[in-house]
């Protein structure tokens, strides 16, 4: 699976005063299969690299763009829908990435289902 944590700064500082300290937020989805928040996911098709899913999986689920920044690291979790050969018995691991948003769109493939925070 591929996550993305879309991330963006917030000036906190009107001043202008370059050496304040960035602060930012973070966005996340409401879960479909019951209450909580999280940060989009989502498999990749054959035909994309995992940071192609990551930047997809934003647009559908979360309905925002922006450039694609570090990785983080692993995070295993378990599936209860998804057990192959890959993820015996649902253990899987997701690869996380940081996503610097540019732009939240207005209307997005999931936003009947989907509501951002």
């Amino acid at each position: 699976m591929a996550w993305c944590i879309p991330f963006k700064y917030r000036d906190s500082d009107v001043s202008g005063n370059s050496n304040s300290e960035k602060t930012f937020e973070v966005l996340m989805i409401n879960s479909t299969s019951g209450p909580g928040l999280l940060f989009p996911k989502g498999g990749w098709e054959n035909d994309e690299t995992v940071q192609e899913a990551a930047v997809r999986e934003a647009i559908e689920e979360a309905g925002i763009r922006g450039e694609l920044m570090d990785f983080l690291g692993y995070y295993p979790f378990k599936s209860k829908n998804h057990q192959d050969e890959f993820c015996p018995e649902g253990s899987c691991k997701a690869a996380m990435f940081a996503l610097l948003v540019k732009e939240e769109l207005e209307s997005w493939p999931e936003q009947s289902t989907r509501n951002r925070t």
